[in-house]
């Protein structure tokens, strides 16, 4: 059982993700809690959009930066970097999806986990 001063390997993880989605001001980021849901396949889904493919690349550039830098983890699986429409880096217990804005609407995944506990993180300039 975590302790108010312990923090899980994925809550590490996830934060440095988001501190890299932040720092390259990705679009509508929100954080999907998966933990208390029975059928998912990870404890959290991190999503994101960028404005453009160059966004998008630098959005996932930036995260597998930070992931290396402070938690020394490189993704399971990365897919979409070619088209950079829709990249998903998977660290097994954390998955990023990082969108152009009309794919994520198009798909709108975030609608598919209705039993999990969402956050939407606030960048503030």
């Amino acid at each position: 059982m975590e302790t108010t001063t312990e923090i899980s390997d994925s809550r590490r993880l996830a934060n440095s993700i988001l501190k890299g989605l932040i720092d390259k001001k990705g679009i509508d980021i929100i954080e999907l809690d998966l933990r208390k849901v029975e059928s998912a396949v990870c404890e959290y889904f991190i999503i994101c959009s960028g404005g453009s493919d160059r966004q998008v690349n630098a959005l996932a550039n930036a995260v597998k930066d930070i992931v290396i830098e402070e938690e020394s983890e490189k993704p399971w699986h990365i897919e979409g970097m070619d088209n950079c429409s829709w990249v998903l880096l998977d660290y097994a217990n954390v998955v990023v999806h990082i969108f152009q804005e009309e794919t994520r609407e198009f798909y709108k995944l975030e609608e598919l986990w209705a039993d999990a506990t969402v956050r939407s993180i606030e960048i503030i300039d």
